[in-house]
């Protein structure tokens, strides 16, 4: 076949402008990357808002992509935040009682409404998504509640960098009390030195108690001192568990968004309590029967109630034919002594001698002849 280089350099001139347009339109006819994109492309968990505003009473649809399967999620809508610096002020700058709980399919995606509602810390806002189980994932969309106040955010700590020096240690042991379900305290210590070029005033921590695959529950706790450059101080911050808590716990500390040390923490069970209980098993139908026992005696008819004493008088009442009355035994009477002279004593005779045949008390043995004869 014989191709002519005129035709040929025409029909790659045309073809060549129709792939340099095509090559020129598909970044156009690509849709623009939604917010949360770039966390989802690097791996991380990411979501998108149907609404970047919206006003109080009205509802947004959350999507996510990019999370753990099944996965529990808490979505909030929280104030004085940014996608940058994430929610300053804790959970406290959250519209917590119109949250939505949600749980991700089994390719770690989720859609979910979520209700506008004003948070009580002014804009800039975010949609603050967060795991409540299990490994800790969140992320911040930016979003605007309509008519709710705006205001600039904090300034960050200058320069501050700290960084845990030793191991922490948890001080202090559990009172009597505790073995009866009182709430278990004790005090994290450990000691954290400025990096940084500028001093550290005020930290503000975090501490997180978590129990067993559960995420930790975070608590802002301010520690009240200055730690200048290149110099170290030791941290105590107070934790306390709830009522009647036992098992294996987790205590963390956080600063600046970022965990410092977790500690391990024991909890032995409150036997007081189930001592209580088991002898409560055993008091109250202890009880329950005196009472029971106590109002039958007492409704029982009268005839029927009666004593061992009762009974031994009424036996031979009932038993008229079994009762024997035995012969008296009574002593011979005494003859009169004569009222002149002396009263001498009186035999008395047994019972199996006759009057006439009892021995005499004046003559007790009588002489018989021997049988040798006269001497």
């Amino acid at each position: 076949m014989k191709i002519e280089p005129a035709r040929w350099l025409r029909a790659i001139g045309s073809r060549g402008a129709a792939l340099a347009f095509l090559l020129a339109l598909v970044p156009a006819l690509a849709p623009a990357p939604a917010t949360g994109a770039a966390a989802v492309a690097a791996g991380k968990p990411g979501a998108t808002l149907s609404q970047q505003q919206a006003g109080k009473g009205g509802d947004i649809t959350v999507k996510g992509t990019g999370w753990r399967p099944d996965a529990l999620l808490m979505m909030l809508i929280c104030g004085q935040s940014s996608p940058a610096r994430g929610v300053i002020g804790g959970t406290n700058a959250c519209a917590n009682s119109e949250g939505r709980a949600v749980t991700t399919d089994s390719k770690g995606a989720f859609s979910k409404k979520l209700p506008v509602a004003e948070p009580p810390k002014p804009c800039p806002c975010v949609v603050h998504i967060a795991t409540v189980t299990g490994e800790q994932a969140a992320t911040d969309v930016e979003f605007k509640v309509a008519g709710h106040p705006v205001a600039a955010l904090p300034k960050p700590p200058p320069g501050g960098r700290l960084a845990v020096l030793s191991g922490a240690r948890l001080e202090g042991s559990s009172g009597v009390l505790t073995w009866f379900g009182a709430p278990p305290g004790r005090t994290v210590v450990f000691t954290v030195g400025n990096l940084g070029s500028t001093p550290v005033k005020d930290p503000l921590f975090s501490l997180g108690t978590s129990h067993g695959v559960f995420a930790p529950q975070w608590e802002d706790r301010q520690w009240h001192g200055t730690i200048a450059p290149g110099k170290k101080a030791r941290i105590k911050l107070d934790a306390e568990l709830t009522t009647g808590a036992h098992g294996d716990y987790q205590i963390a500390v956080k600063y600046a968004g970022k965990v410092l040390i977790e500690q391990p923490w024991g909890v032995g069970r409150p036997w007081g309590v189930t001592f209580f209980w088991l002898l409560l098993c055993v008091v109250v139908p202890a009880a329950v029967f005196r009472i029971g026992m106590a109002v039958v005696d007492k409704v029982r008819p009268r005839s029927a109630r009666g004593t061992a004493g009762g009974a031994g008088r009424h036996r031979n009442a009932l038993l008229p034919g079994l009762a024997v009355r035995m012969p008296s035994l009574r002593r011979p009477e005494r003859a009169a002594p004569p009222a002149d002279g002396p009263q001498p004593p009186t035999a008395t005779a047994l019972p199996w001698f006759t009057p006439d045949t009892a021995p005499s008390e004046h003559h007790p043995a009588e002489k018989h002849p021997t049988t040798k004869g006269n001497s």
